[in-house]
């Protein structure tokens, strides 16, 4: 445990910020005032020259009441129809409280598989990445009204983390009705400033969540645990204090932070390397090999020997070296069949081979992990 004092932000230019149910509906109606704050702290940011993402929760919280329930549900299937109905009328209040302030949303649902080894994982990194290259404020929620048990991620907060990584943020803000990690003191609890460690933290918390949420603080530990470990600090604030993101962005002592592990880009590939099964295999020649370990270079057609295996764009591959062992793991950009027919070529040259180009690297040097440097 550390003090406020030694809390260290770095330079900010893409926040994620996470705002659950409780904040913005409390009881499961929709707080005009909830979100007139939280738009307002956005505007702030963007005039800055921030980039920001939210991940909201209260899609269910907003709906369950049109299904005529006193209380959020608990089967899968009214949740589902609780969203469908809620996530409009979320969407609605975003949209309109940003529009007064001069910008625009757009909404984005994700499930588990997004994050995984298909290809929809770049697919989703490069939508939102274009979203923010034109201004537009990403309002991400789990896709609840289409989700099962085997896809669903489960809470915000893990999404949040998950978006955080996925697009390689600079902070991760968990906006919570909480203040932060109080300390155990029963008689005079006080929010904890700073955590060296998130395990240090976890025996301040209790599994409690609020009525409305489907987290607590436990799941805002499992986030800030996922984003310290790929470089990424986060913070855990008080919503309903006015200013909280902006002034905790100036270096103000709000509520809880969490150190990023030391390893920034590294730790980044480390997460696409530990986060998914490879689906298949490129081995790669020697100048690849020594490209890509003595360089960090990015993977190119050209030093591409051959493909084991059947795969789809954005699914995570082994890659191989000249003598047979696993050198890297890596996010591929193409499938198996479109790098079986362009292996060995120049990237000037897939255009004219496929048709088309999704970019000039079959493996950016951004989605791969090296073995060798990880095992050392």
């Amino acid at each position: 445990m550390q003090s406020a004092s030694l809390r260290q932000l770095p330079p900010v230019r893409r926040i994620i910020i996470k705002v659950g149910s409780a904040v913005l509906a409390p009881g499961g109606a929709i707080s005009p005032g909830a979100f007139r704050r939280l738009c307002t702290q956005i505007a702030e940011i963007l005039r800055a020259r921030t980039q920001v993402v939210v991940v909201s929760s209260g899609a269910v919280a907003c709906g369950f009441r049109a299904l005529g329930l006193d209380a959020p549900p608990r089967t899968i299937r009214l949740k589902q129809a609780a969203a469908a109905v809620g996530q409009q009328r979320l969407m609605a209040r975003y949209a309109s409280a940003m529009e007064r302030t001069g910008h625009s949303v757009a909404q984005v649902l994700l499930t588990a598989e997004d994050f995984e080894q298909r290809s929809r994982f770049l697919n989703a990194r490069h939508t939102l990445e274009t979203l923010l290259e034109h201004g537009i404020i990403p309002i991400i929620n789990e896709n609840d009204s289409v989700s099962f048990d085997e896809i669903k991620l489960g809470d915000n907060d893990r999404l949040s983390a998950l978006t955080a990584a996925m697009l390689r943020a600079d902070l991760l803000v968990m906006l919570s009705s909480a203040p932060g990690v109080l300390g155990s003191d029963a008689r005079n609890a006080k929010v904890v400033p700073q955590f060296e460690r998130v395990e240090d933290a976890r025996k301040h918390v209790r599994t409690d969540k609020s009525s409305v949420g489907t987290g607590g603080m436990a799941t805002k530990l499992d986030a800030a645990s996922i984003v310290n470990r790929v470089g990424i600090p986060a913070i855990i604030a008080p919503g309903r204090l006015a200013r909280a993101v902006p002034r905790l962005l100036a270096g103000e002592p709000i509520g809880t932070y969490f150190a990023a592990q030391a390893g920034g880009p590294d730790a980044r590939r480390r997460w696409i390397g530990l986060a998914a099964k490879a689906k298949g295999g490129i081995v790669i020649d020697s100048g690849a090999v020594k490209a890509i370990r003595s360089r960090g270079a990015s993977l190119l057609p050209s030093g591409i020997a051959s493909v084991r295996g059947t795969f789809d764009q954005g699914e995570v591959v082994e890659v191989i070296d000249d003598a047979g062992k696993p050198l890297a793991k890596g996010l591929c950009a193409y499938s198996s069949g479109e790098i079986g027919l362009i292996k060995g070529k120049k990237a000037s040259e897939i255009v004219k081979v496929l048709g088309y180009s999704h970019c000039d690297e079959v493996i950016h040097r951004d989605d791969l992990l090296l073995l060798e440097k990880e095992k050392a």
